[in-house]
C-alpha cells in the first residue's frame, strides 16, 4: 500500500516545529502558572506583595491556556499526514514515540477544553475539577517534555533556514495566519483580565460594569440571623461594634482561578487589630463547600491591607458581596476571600 503524498506548505516539518516551539512556550507558561496558583490555594509560601501578583500569573495562565487551542490545532493541523504512514509501527521505539504522542494529545486537550470550561464556570462533569486538572497537568508537561527530548534533532535541523524561497513564503503564510488567530483569541477573551481590552474583548465571560460574583448568596445557602455576632477568640462582636471601630479603607483587586480580575474600594477593619499573632482560621456562614473555611497566614493576617471588609465602594455589602462582612486581602485568590464571615480563630 502506497503511503499518500501531503505536499502542502502547512505540513513541512519547519512549520511543524515552529508552531510547536509556539505552542511549548505556552504549554509552559500554563504549566508553570498552574502549579502557583494550585499552591497558594494549599498552603504554600506566598507573599503578600505586590498585590497584583495572583492576578498577574493567573491572568497569564488563563492568556496562555487560550492561545495554546489555536497553537494546538494548526500543530495537529501540520502532522496529521503521519496517520498516513505506513508501515503503522515500524519498530519498538518508534510505536512508544507514537504512544507517547497520543498521550500527549489526549492530555492537551483534556486540560485546555476542562480549563476552558472552568474558566467559564461550567462544569459538564463529575469528577472535581482541580484534581483532576492538576494530575493531567503533570502527565502532559511530562510527555511533552519526552516528545522534545525526542524529536530537538529534528527541531533543530528543521528551524534552519532554507533557499527555496516561493515554498518558504507560503509556510509562512500559514505561520501568520496561524499567529493572527492566537492573537485574535486572546485579545477576544483576556479582558476578563487586562483592564484596557475590556471594550474589545467580545468573548470575555465577565462584564466590565460592577464587580461580578462567582457564588451568590442563594446559590450558597447563606441566612443571616438577626442576633449575627463576629466571633473571635473568647470576644464577639455585633455588626455595629464592628462598624463603631477605626475603619480602613484600600483599592485591592478581586482575582480569581477562573482568570479574571477587577480593582475595587474596600473599607473595613483591619484584620490585625482583631486578632493576635499567627495563622487564623475564617469560617464562613455558608455550611458546605470546598471554602467555606480557610486558613489565613499569619503574614496576611497581620498586613495591614487585609481587612474584614463591611463596604464594598463606599457602600455596605449586598449580600452576594458577603454581607455582613468578608475578607479581602492583597494577592490572594478569590476562593480564599472568605464571604460572609462568622468567627476568626487565632490557630
Amino acid at each position: 500500500m502506497r503511503t499518500p503524498s501531503f505536499k502542502a506548505p502547512a505540513h513541512h516539518t519547519g512549520v511543524t516545529s515552529r508552531v510547536g516551539t509556539w505552542l511549548g512556550i505556552t504549554f509552559g507558561l500554563c504549566f508553570v502558572t498552574g502549579l502557583l496558583s494550585h499552591g497558594v490555594q494549599h498552603d504554600w509560601p506566598w507573599p503578600t506583595r505586590p498585590v497584583d501578583l495572583y492576578r498577574v500569573t493567573q491572568g497569564v495562565h488563563v492568556i496562555a491556556g487560550v492561545a495554546s487551542i489555536p497553537l494546538l490545532l494548526a500543530k495537529l493541523w501540520s502532522v496529521y499526514p503521519k496517520l498516513f504512514e505506513r508501515p503503522l509501527v515500524k519498530n519498538v521505539p518508534h510505536a512508544l514515540e507514537r504512544g507517547s504522542i497520543f498521550v500527549l494529545i489526549a492530555a492537551s486537550f483534556f486540560e485546555l477544553v476542562t480549563g476552558l470550561f472552568n474558566a467559564a464556570q461550567n462544569y459538564p462533569w463529575s469528577f472535581y475539577f482541580p484534581t483532576a486538572h492538576y494530575a493531567v497537568a503533570y502527565i502532559a508537561i511530562g510527555a511533552l517534555l519526552l516528545h522534545i527530548a525526542v524529536k530537538i534533532p529534528v527541531i533543530r535541523r528543521t528551524l534552519e533556514p532554507e533557499s527555496d524561497e516561493k515554498t518558504i513564503l507560503s509556510r509562512r503564510a500559514f505561520l501568520r495566519t496561524t499567529a493572527l488567530t492566537t492573537g485574535v483569541a486572546v485579545v477576544a477573551t483576556a479582558g476578563v483580565t487586562v483592564p484596557w481590552l475590556r471594550t474589545i474583548s467580545a468573548l470575555a465571560w465577565r462584564s466590565p460594569g460592577a464587580l461580578p460574583v462567582n457564588r451568590t448568596a442563594k446559590a450558597a445557602n447563606i441566612v443571616v440571623p438577626q442576633d449575627w455576632r463576629l466571633k473571635v477568640g473568647a470576644k464577639s462582636y455585633s455588626l455595629a461594634e464592628l462598624k463603631a471601630m477605626p475603619q480602613t479603607t484600600h483599592e485591592l483587586p478581586i482575582a480569581c482561578v477562573e482568570g479574571w480580575s477587577q480593582n475595587a474600594t474596600w473599607t473595613g477593619v483591619r484584620v490585625a487589630d482583631l486578632v493576635g499573632k499567627g495563622d487564623v482560621r475564617v469560617e464562613s456562614l455558608e455550611k458546605d463547600g470546598l471554602y467555606r473555611a480557610t486558613t489565613l497566614p499569619e503574614a496576611f493576617a497581620q498586613d495591614p491591607l487585609t481587612l474584614l471588609a463591611l463596604q464594598l465602594n463606599g457602600e455596605e455589602l449586598t449580600p452576594d458581596h458577603g454581607y455582613p462582612c468578608r475578607i479581602i486581602a492583597p494577592n490572594r485568590p478569590g476562593v480564599l476571600q472568605t464571604k460572609w464571615v462568622t468567627s476568626l480563630e487565632v490557630l
